[in-house]
């Protein structure tokens, strides 16, 4: 079974800068498609970015596109930088992954087209 473990999150002010990271258990992240969602309280949880498999593309929800950074490393470890954070960040945010290797799709923001979940971790953004 696939295990998707985050961290990063915390406690952090208005403007400041924190980087979230997704690891797994056996590879399972190398050559998939993963992305970043994010819920907050009382909200459906919501995309955030995706990187595809073979790294050629990321996508991002407009709201953060110009502040967010999806990236991969060699050891396929799967990083969320986000910088000029707002209060409006503050949510939960998972790291999910496709089920398939090898594969993306257009619908990379459909929670659906992922099969595998992390736990999840906090970031809270204070004004």
């Amino acid at each position: 079974q696939v295990q998707l473990v985050e961290s990063g999150g915390g406690l952090v002010q208005a403007g400041d800068s924190l980087r979230l990271s997704c690891t797994s258990s056996a590879g399972a992240l190398s050559w998939r498609t993963v992305g970043w969602f994010r819920q907050a309280p009382g909200k459906e949880r919501e995309f955030v970015a995706t990187i595809t498999w073979n790294d050629e593309a990321t996508y991002y929800k407009d709201i953060v596109k110009d502040r967010f950074v999806i990236s991969r490393d060699a050891n396929n470890t799967v990083y969320l930088q986000m910088s000029s954070l707002k209060p409006e960040d503050t949510a939960v945010y998972y790291c999910a992954a496709y089920s398939r290797s090898y594969y993306s799709t257009t619908f990379y923001y459909d929670r659906s087209q992922y099969g595998h979940w992390g736990q999840g971790t906090q970031v809270t953004v204070s004004s």
